[in-house]
């Protein structure tokens, strides 16, 4: 037994000639843990330096029961280790230290690329943040997670982007290639952006509150309780995106017919925003000609615009009436009423207001 395991923990060493007690380190994950092990008869016993107890902390009845049900000191430290892998493998801030020569290599490439494109770095040199600027002169985010073995490993990068970041990466690679292919990505969705941002500064934007550069909808204003919400494909922008009319069924019904009557004049060559106007025969309210405050009426149920990030998007067909409410709100507002009936996932029942007819679809669960 001594042999196999001096063999596997070649830092542990018997410390007495009965072979009773046993000192030493352990390695795991290129760490290395000071414990010592006695065995007095069947009975096995377990001291550790503080920073192993601080890992096996929570484990202990796992160890206590290794030590128990283990044949022997060399099916035990098997154990122990096994253990001890999952608990590093558990907690991001156990991670086996970098070797020196990460370090120079990570100074080495950042005097390359420039320090004045870095906007942050981790106490642990392993998280940066490097910023970068496209052709339009927006700001730019690329997170950047290298991994100890850098440049080995590929490192883990995200960005405020519509579609997924596609880094190409090899051992001999460098983080300024990194910065130059997320340059090339940037000028890739230079027209995406810019016709949202188009968009962005003419009209009034009710949905997303602040939109990132990841979003790919607009829910534009048209007018009171009506607005149109476009899905922009980030790889092809200027064509006709998907587009949901959304208000009363009497405002909304003549914009749909025009949509559908004149979705043939759709011109690629044009902007987003151009197109929509000429298909739809309207023009856009703007912050140059109205306030914002003419388009956020509250919702007739809570009295609040915003709830949580919805607004109210579910509006009474009767001219008359044309209240707006949120989706939730009229959905428990309705089952809650007697007098209310159900099929499938719809509601009917009676508008709050005007007790005119009124469905709302079931509120979408959130995961």
């Amino acid at each position: 037994m001594e042999k196999s395991l001096v063999n596997d923990n070649p830092l542990l060493l018997p410390f007495n000639r009965q072979q009773t007690v046993y000192d030493g380190f352990i390695t795991v994950q290129v760490r290395e843990y000071s414990c010592m092990l006695f065995t007095v008869g069947c009975t096995a016993m377990l001291h550790c330096c503080w920073q192993l107890k601080h890992l096996l902390r929570g484990y202990e009845h796992i160890v206590k029961q290794r030590l128990q049900q283990s044949a022997d000191l060399v099916g035990f430290i098997l154990e122990l280790k096994t253990v001890l892998e999952v608990v590093l493998k558990s907690r991001p801030e156990c991670r086996s230290i970098p070797p020196p020569q990460y370090y120079s290599q990570l100074i080495s490439e950042m005097e390359t690329l420039g320090w004045d494109k870095l906007l942050f770095i981790d106490t642990e040199f392993q998280m940066l943040r490097l910023k970068a600027e496209d052709s339009a002169g927006r700001q730019h985010i690329l997170t950047v997670k290298l991994k100890s073995k850098h440049p080995t490993e590929a490192p883990d990068c995200s960005a405020d982007l519509p579609v997924p970041l596609a880094i190409s990466w090899t051992p001999q690679s460098t983080l300024e290639q990194l910065h130059s292919q997320f340059l090339q990505v940037l000028e890739s969705l230079t027209e995406f952006w810019d016709i949202l941002d188009e968009i962005d500064s003419k009209t009034w934007i009710l949905e997303p509150e602040k939109p990132s550069r990841s979003d790919t909808m607009r829910r534009i204003a048209i007018g009171n309780n009506v607005s149109i919400k476009v899905e922009v494909d980030p790889r092809h922008p200027r064509m006709l995106p998907e587009c949901w009319l959304l208000g009363a069924e009497h405002v909304v019904t003549p914009l749909r017919n025009k949509l559908n009557a004149n979705m043939h004049l759709w011109n690629p060559d044009s902007s987003v925003l151009h197109n929509l106007r000429d298909v739809l025969e309207i023009e856009f309210p703007s912050p140059a000609t109205h306030e914002k405050s003419s388009f956020n009426v509250e919702c007739g149920i809570c009295y609040s615009y915003r709830l949580e990030a919805a607004i109210p998007d579910q509006v009474c067909n009767d001219p008359r009436c044309g209240q707006p409410f949120h989706q939730t709100c009229l959905y428990e507002w309705l089952r809650a009423l007697h007098s209310s009936r159900q099929s499938f996932n719809i509601v009917f029942g009676e508008c709050p207001y005007c007790s005119k007819p009124i469905t709302v679809k079931m509120a979408a669960q959130k995961s």
